[in-house]
Parts: structure tokens; sequence; C-alpha cells
């Protein structure tokens, strides 16, 4: 393991939010992932992200301070937990604005200080004992296609009849006094397929951010509920938008626990870093 067991005060620079997810335990959670100072990926987790109260609510690129201690449950180097579980204060210390300039330089000193070209090398690291890295920042060498699939409309029974017993629905409120409906599930999965240094065949990767998720919402309220101009919108964001000429294109990508150890790739993107094109490879700290 390359960082300590507790990491008191930690600042964590927030650059991945996946898609809230009903749990039987904890209500909703939402797995956070981002940069130390000193430049190593590290992933959060619990977070009940959405009943936090409103100062400790953060966006991506803000900076956060807490108490972080090595999830004894889980093998990934890169996995924490708050020191006090979901009743961690969080406190919002700073944010990386790109400012009025679109200057993304300080971004990419800690997004691209350590990326990976080969799908291939990485799945390798994530099945090495002792290394098992399980997030990272992939540069593909091609998108091939942006994809939507169609996805089942509501959460499993199970799940809300579990969560019906808890405080989202018996109570109607998270922890910041505001109500809390349960998150609307997705209707849809969106995927980038894609091509590395080595690959003879395209891989297919699935988007978990919730920033996709918003999007989506976002771009149904605009055109009055119709999915299908709703899923063009959103296909003209990351397919035509991040695509580009001038743009680069990287992602963040993550394993989930579960198929860390079984699945032959274990990794989902759970962030997409858009740039402006550079020539600088090297970031230093």
């Amino acid at each position: 393991m390359y960082l300590p067991h507790e990491i008191p005060n930690a600042r964590v620079l927030i650059t991945v939010k996946t898609y809230p997810n009903p749990s039987a335990k904890y209500d909703e959670l939402v797995c956070n992932a981002g940069f130390l100072e000193t430049g190593e990926w590290i992933r959060i987790y619990p977070i009940k992200f959405r009943a936090l109260p409103y100062d400790q609510q953060y966006k991506k690129y803000d900076w956060i301070e807490l108490d972080l201690v090595k999830t004894k449950s889980d093998f990934r180097q890169e996995s924490y937990r708050p020191r006090l579980g979901i009743d961690e204060e969080i406190k919002v210390v700073g944010s990386m604005s790109t400012g009025k300039n679109r200057d993304w330089a300080e971004r990419k000193r800690y997004a691209l200080r350590e990326v990976f070209t080969s799908m291939t090398n990485l799945i390798t690291l994530a099945k090495t004992p002792n290394e098992w890295k399980s997030v990272a920042t992939l540069k593909p060498k091609e998108i091939v296609e942006f994809v939507v699939k169609e996805d089942e409309r509501e959460w499993k029974p199970k799940i809300l009849e579990e969560l019906k017993q808890m405080s989202l629905f018996a109570q109607g409120q998270g922890s910041s006094g505001r109500e809390l409906q349960v998150v609307k599930k997705l209707p849809y999965k969106y995927y980038y397929r894609f091509l590395t240094d080595g690959d003879q065949r395209p891989r297919r990767l699935m988007i978990e951010d919730w920033e996709i998720g918003a999007l989506y919402w976002k771009c149904l309220a605009k055109t009055e509920g119709d999915e299908v101009a709703a899923n063009q919108l959103v296909r003209k964001k990351y397919e035509e938008e991040f695509l580009s000429k001038g743009k680069e294109l990287s992602l963040f990508v993550g394993t989930t626990k579960a198929h860390h150890i079984k699945a032959p790739n274990p990794f989902v993107i759970i962030g997409v870093f858009y740039s402006p094109f550079t020539n600088q490879l090297r970031f230093d700290f």
C-alpha cells in the first residue's frame, strides 16, 4: 500500500462522483474519487451526498477536507472511508476553477500526472497482488463510438422495499433536514467504444459518472419529455463536443470491488476529462 492507513485532515480534489445508488444499509450512496495534494488517486466511500448540509455539498474540482481511514473490507489500495463514516464532517476549502481564460493547466497537473495508454497494461496492474490498481486516467488512442442502450426503468423492488423501512422514506429527510426522495433511476446506459495501444478490436466500457445522468435529466426537461431528443442532446455532448478538434479526451476509470478479481476487465468509466489540447506531457509535484 503506497498511502498510510490513516490520513487526518486529508485535502482531496474531487474529480469523480458516480451516479447515486440506493443502498439497503445507508439509503443512498455516492462513490467519490479524486487526488490528494501530492497527486495520488484516492477513492472515498461511503458518502450520502444528497443528504449532506448545503455547505458540505461539493462540486467537481472542489477541494474538500476530511479525516480518512483505509477501508478494511476493501483490498483495493486507493479505497478509504471517512473516519466517522457517514457522520464525518466534510469541509469545502477551495475550488480549482479554469477562470475566465479557461486555463486548464492546474487541472491537467493532477488529472494527467499518470496516464495509461494501454488498457491491457492497466488491467495487468489491477490483477497484480499488492498493486490492485483500481482507479486511473486512461487516454484512448481512438474513440470509435458513443453507445446508448435502453435499461430497466425502476430500481429493483427488493431494494425499494428495504428503503421503505429506512429514513429515506419513513422520515422523508436526510441529515440536512431537507426532504429527500429516492433518486430516479436512469432508463438508459451509456458507453464509449474505444481503442487503446495494442488493442486489435474496440473495447466497450459503461459510463457511470453523475454528470451524464444529470445531463440526461436536464435534456429530458429541455425536450419536454422526449427521450429520443434528450439522448440526441446527450450524444451531441459526448460524441461531438468532447471529441471535437482542439480537444483531448481522457477517461477516469475505476473498478468495482465485486468484479475486480473475477471480471476479465473490471473497469468502468467513472469520469470524463475533456480539455484543450496540449503537447505538455509531464506534470511535476
